[in-house]
């Protein structure tokens, strides 16, 4: 079997989604464009002695899909401790929701958003209670 072992987001406007991500997530950026040979911001999404796995943010290199047209890449789905106050800093640094909080029942609860590039992306808070 292979794992996923590193994500990237495209984004028209790095510096916005830079911002995003670290107000709604506390992910921190490093600068990889010598390793890469253009822009390219490393992410650091937490310690390495927890579960997950870093990732990359780049300038988009084509178009994003039009609004409603669904997404056209993987979805990639954060661990968070506290769904609503993760969605509370989700919207207010500029994302959407794009189909609202669920219960996975017996398991957890899951939603989506649109960051401000017009990305998705999940949350997903373990719960067992979940109904």
């Amino acid at each position: 079997m292979s794992r996923v072992v590193h994500f990237e987001i495209q984004a028209d406007d790095v510096e916005r989604a830079k911002a995003f991500y670290g107000a709604a997530f506390g992910w921190e950026f490093q600068d990889w464009s010598g390793a890469t040979g253009s822009a390219y911001w490393g992410i650091v999404s937490g310690p390495e002695d927890e579960p997950g796995i870093n990732g990359g943010l780049l300038q988009r290199p084509a178009p994003a899909p039009a609004p409603q047209q669904g997404t056209n890449a993987f979805v990639c789905t954060i661990g968070v401790e506290d769904y609503d106050a993760t969605e509370r800093r989700i919207l207010d640094a500029g994302g959407q929701v794009a189909l609202p909080k669920m219960a996975l029942t017996g398991m957890a609860w899951q939603g989506y958003y649109l960051d401000p590039e017009g990305n998705t992306f999940g949350i997903h808070q373990p719960d067992p209670q979940a109904k």
